[in-house]
């Protein structure tokens, strides 16, 4: 069977990098974008089958961008897990409405992620 592949979307190069290598040794193939544009290039290309969204990205934002996906039948489905340091109250109410099916606030639990996100392929 072959990896899933997880989208990881984040401006901060150490975040992606520490995602990377913890999901990567999980088994998965790891995709990854610094924006909202260069993620949509990728996730129609790919059809990845999660994404973990920054919601602070440069340019459009993860809020936005989930709801763009979340607003066409090609994406629709994907998982999208928002990914945030903001955790001001109200920043997951927020993500909800936009559209995102999970939340998770940095730093990230290393111990807990891999556990969380099996949950969505199961």
């Amino acid at each position: 069977m072959a990896a899933e592949t997880i989208l990881v979307i984040d401006d901060n190069p150490a975040n992606l990098k520490l995602v990377r290598v913890l999901l990567t040794l999980e088994g998965y193939q790891i995709l990854t974008a610094t924006d909202a544009e260069s993620a949509l290039a990728i996730i129609h290309a790919s059809l990845p089958r999660l994404i973990l969204m920054d919601l602070q990205l440069p340019g459009m934002d993860g809020l936005t961008l989930t709801r763009r996906l979340k607003s066409s039948s090609a994406t629709r489905d994907i998982p999208i897990i928002a990914l945030t340091s903001y955790a001001m109250k109200g920043d997951e109410d927020k993500a909800d409405e936009a559209g995102c099916d999970g939340y998770i606030t940095k730093p990230i639990d290393t111990r807990a992620l891999p556990v969380l996100l099996a949950r969505y392929f199961k």
